[in-house]
């Protein structure tokens, strides 16, 4: 049986987020709307500033993503997509790069999950050697156009179900599992892993693990210190 190591992707290998670089890159191309930017833009400049959560940015750019996407053509999206994953491809962090590098020289199976688009995410991570990848799936009429409807979106937001059905469908173990997430979301999925690592973990999980005794990763320029 094959070792599990499940991994975020944005923010924790990844420097950024997959749906804000392609909600970016459809509004360039003029597929989105420009107008589309005003809706995240004063969350996005609040938390430049550091006066508003992420969160807040992030969830007006889901919403962005969401009720633009209705009508565009499948095919299109995952032109789009590949120029994105060429362009970002190697903006990645040292650590978990290189911990993805070691893992996969030790065959452990590679799992990643996101709440980022899986056609996009399915790019991204075929560069990076992993095994099974898990994202938001949107549904597309019979002609390739997207309805604006989100499939299995219970399942993509509970990483630790995920973990799970991954481990029974595949046959893997949990035995020095190793599981790498940066925010409180990802806390039940770190229960069930041998390793937890928290990278760049946000105020709530960083508290959360320093309780558990967790280990704490974060890469700042070019160093990288276990807190």
């Amino acid at each position: 049986m094959r070792k599990t190591a499940i991994f975020d992707i944005d923010g924790t290998i990844f420097r950024s987020s997959l749906l804000i670089e392609i909600t970016e890159a459809l509004i360039h191309k003029g597929i989105f709307p420009a107008s589309a930017r005003k809706v995240y833009a004063r969350a996005f400049s609040r938390w430049l500033d550091r006066r508003g959560p992420y969160e807040n940015y992030i969830n007006a750019v889901v919403e962005v993503f969401q009720k633009d996407l209705q009508g565009m053509k499948k095919s299109e999206f995952m032109a789009v997509s590949k120029k994105v994953v060429a362009l970002h491809k190697n903006r990645v962090y040292r650590f978990t790069r290189d911990l993805v590098k070691d893992l996969k020289k030790k065959n452990y199976f590679l799992l990643a999950i996101s709440n980022s688009p899986k056609m996009i995410l399915d790019e991204f991570c075929r560069n990076l050697g992993f095994d099974k990848v898990y994202g938001r799936i949107f549904e597309a009429d019979k002609r390739g156009r997207f309805t604006g409807v989100t499939l299995y979106s219970e399942l993509v937001s509970d990483k630790a179900k995920i973990l799970k059905r991954a481990v029974e469908k595949e046959k893997l173990t949990l035995v020095k599992s190793i599981g790498v997430g940066d925010t409180e979301s990802d806390i039940p999925m770190l229960r069930l892993v041998d390793r937890p690592i928290c990278f760049n973990p946000n105020e709530k999980l960083y508290r959360h693990a320093k309780r558990a005794g967790w280990e704490i990763r974060v890469e700042r320029k070019d160093v990288i210190y276990r807190i």
